[in-house]
């Protein structure tokens, strides 16, 4: 065999051992200790901030609900509630006793793939047509004026959101006509 490029003890090549190869690692016998230049003490902000900007006013950056506001798939079959435009998918909580806006009918859940919020309201109000319809009927006349169908958007959906309400109604909006007890 012809033996190109140096070799190591007694004319080996590196590739060649001769005996038991010893480990090359070794495994520390203790853990490092920290540095001790790291601070003890989290710094604080600056004190001259700008007033807009102090950590404790960032719940100003957040809408923040009232205590019986909740969202619409947190409501149950029986619940009552008022509604506002300008906080949609939100309902205002009342008792059944007192003048409200709605109450809920039904509480169903979507199935299925929807890509388009017209195609979840579509489903929706499927959902929600046959039992608003045997509610209604057992209304007093001009009980009932209307019906609140609330469902996610096609992101919620997506995120796992797929509760639908099925409220009756006696008008939706400012001004307009209560309910004052619960639904028979």
């Amino acid at each position: 065999m012809a033996a190109t490029g140096g070799g190591g003890k007694g004319g080996k090549s590196p590739t060649e051992s001769s005996g038991t190869p010893s480990p090359s690692l070794s495994i520390p016998s203790e853990l490092p200790s920290l540095p001790s230049d790291l601070p003890s003490v989290v710094p604080s902000l600056p004190s001259d901030l700008p007033t807009g900007l102090v950590p404790s006013d960032l719940r100003s950056l957040f809408p923040s609900l009232a205590d019986d506001e909740v969202p619409y798939y947190l409501l149950r079959e029986g619940d009552c509630f008022d509604t506002d435009d300008s906080l949609p998918g939100q309902a205002a909580k009342r008792r059944c006793t007192q003048p409200h806006d709605a109450e809920v009918v039904r509480v169903s859940e979507l199935n299925g793939t929807y890509t388009t919020n017209a195609a979840l309201k579509k489903a929706a109000s499927a959902l929600c047509k046959a039992p608003l319809e045997r509610k209604a009927a057992g209304q007093a006349a001009g009980t009932v004026r209307d019906t609140v169908v609330q469902y996610p958007d096609t992101g919620g959906y997506r995120t796992g959101i797929d509760k639908v309400a099925c409220s009756l109604a006696a008008g939706v909006g400012k001004g307009s006509h209560k309910l004052t007890e619960p639904l028979k």
